[in-house]
Parts: C-alpha cells; structure tokens; sequence
C-alpha cells in the first residue's frame, strides 16, 4: 500500500501575487517528469497544491517551491514592479 503525502501553500504578495505566479507557474508547466503532482492558481492569493507519494520528494517540491517564492520576490521588489 502506498502512502500519498500533500502540502498546500497560500501566498499573498499584494499587488506582486501575479508576477509572482506567472514566474514560478512556468516552472510546474513545463516540467511533465516531476515526481511530484503540483497544481497552482492565483486568486487575489497564490494557491499551490503539492501530492507525492513520497515524502522526500514533496519536501524537495516544497523547498523549492518556497525558494522561487522568495526569490521571485526579491527580484520584484528590487527592481521596483
């Protein structure tokens, strides 16, 4: 038997939501071999569902994912957007 594993993540930026969004979605779209099955949506809030059905790879997605997060907005906010 296999044990499914999931984490979800809400994220507001403000007014940086969206740029935010459309800079880590593009990641997630265009990575079919992912182990992990992560959905994102963007309403006011950034919305990330991740599942896996081992652990250590959903930590690896989580990690990442927050990562980019982070790092999106940093490089928003530096820049003035």
């Amino acid at each position: 038997m296999t044990s499914n594993f999931s984490a979800k993540i809400t994220v507001d930026a403000a007014d940086k939501s969206r740029a935010i969004f459309d800079s880590i979605n593009i990641d997630n779209e265009y990575y079919p071999e992912n182990p992990t099955h992560t959905k994102m949506s963007l309403n006011e809030k950034i919305e990330i569902c991740i599942e896996s059905e081992h652990i250590p790879h959903l930590r690896a997605n989580l990690n990442s994912t927050l990562r980019l997060i982070q790092a999106s907005y940093d490089v928003i906010k530096s820049v003035k957007i």
